[in-house]
């Protein structure tokens, strides 16, 4: 963005600002001037109306002249007319939302020159709590529809804040007033660094949605239940995982992480606990006496169990499963994007570095802390 803004004489905030101006406007009024095209066919299709299914627990939507209906039934939607959406991620919603990401990380980095930090490698660990909270409040939907609509804590619309991917922007909104806020502390001298009360209060949030999953596993009347093992279970494969992984690479490989180092480590750990936390949702659910097992919602996700279970022998499968290639994959693919992360970039562009890192383990620990926790609730 430095470069284009340089050839262009634009200041970098400016041309950043404009650009996102420009996308809205673009959205904004195509779906104002075409709505039957932009927004019923492409907006609502892949990145509105999926959230709106889920919202009320319907088996799709359905958009037809520029009203959304519900529809319970797996026949009834394969019959309906396009645009219809289904609770999940599509591959053109999954492209979207990277790039969104992309042009929100780049608006970071300029909030973090303002603020004056994020060059030293502290944001990164007192950001970590702040994923376990996305993955646990996310949950609290889940369960929130466990309750039934009389008794729900949270009704439609209000729900759609803890869906993917709207949970994204309300994370992101309560971790920005946190780290805002902490960094205020420590310039009035309240506190010696932003760091600590940073980690605290994602502490504290997090500790908040847990507690309601407790209480709502306590309380008579839903069917959230504790099964204590399967946190055990997950916490321990992917930690047994990630060990195994980190020896190989500090043994035979010791440049992968040489400009990562511990944060390398936690990367591919929670990567490893998206992983562990589908294998044991999508196989092994009732092996552990802990209910049915939970079905792929992600692209990726069917398209290994689709692979593997059309590859490997039924006797096989019957053994291992047919979700560890995704383990796999997510280690593959976490000590990959370490070894990207020499001591360079950090040199280059340390806050834009740890704001990347941030995010690549947010989109590993944030829906495997879901899916964990969400087995761990039985809901």
């Amino acid at each position: 963005m430095a470069t284009v803004a340089e050839r262009l004489g634009v200041d970098p905030e400016r041309l950043w600002a404009g650009s996102v101006l420009a996308l809205l406007v673009a959205l904004v009024g195509g779906s104002l001037a075409f709505p039957r095209i932009v927004y019923d066919r492409f907006v609502w299709h892949y990145f509105w109306g999926p959230v709106q299914a889920d919202a009320n627990s319907a088996v799709c939507a359905v958009r037809e002249g520029g009203v959304t209906r519900y529809l319970d039934s797996t026949s009834a939607c394969a019959a309906a007319p396009e645009p219809v959406a289904y609770p999940g991620y599509t591959l053109v919603s999954e492209v979207g939302y990277v790039v969104v990401l992309l042009i929100a990380l780049t608006g970071l980095v300029f909030l973090l020159q303002r603020l004056d930090v994020g060059e030293d490698r502290e944001l990164f660990f007192a950001l970590l709590p702040f994923m376990f909270f996305g993955g646990a409040l996310r949950v609290v939907e889940d369960a929130n529809d466990t309750a039934g609509a009389a008794d729900a804590l949270i009704s439609y619309p209000w729900n759609t804040l803890i869906i993917s991917p709207i949970i994204y922007f309300t994370v992101f909104a309560i971790t920005l007033a946190a780290l805002v806020g902490s960094v205020s502390l420590a310039r009035r001298g309240v506190v010696a660094d932003y760091g600590r009360p940073l980690f605290a209060t994602g502490c504290a949030v997090l500790a908040a949605t847990v507690g309601y999953l407790f209480v709502m596993a306590l309380a008579p009347g839903n069917d959230v239940t504790f099964y204590p093992q399967v946190l055990v279970v997950t916490l321990l494969g992917a930690t047994l995982s990630t060990a195994v992984v980190w020896w190989l690479v500090t043994t035979y490989c010791p440049g992968v992480n040489a400009g990562t180092g511990r944060i390398g480590a936690v990367i591919i750990w929670g990567h490893a606990v998206d992983g562990v936390a589908n294998v044991v949702g999508l196989d092994w659910m009732v092996a552990l006496g802990a209910g049915p097992n939970l079905v792929p919602k992600h692209p990726v996700n069917r398209a290994i169990v689709e692979f593997t279970g059309a590859t490997l022998p039924q006797s096989v499968l019957a053994i291992t499963g047919d979700t560890w290639p995704f383990l796999v994959v997510k280690l593959v693919a976490a000590t990959l994007v370490v070894s990207i992360f020499d001591e360079q970039i950090f040199e280059d562009s340390p806050r834009y570095a740890i704001l990347l890192l941030v995010a690549i383990l947010a989109v590993g620990l944030g829906p495997g802390t879901r899916d964990m926790i969400r087995a761990t609730f039985g809901v």
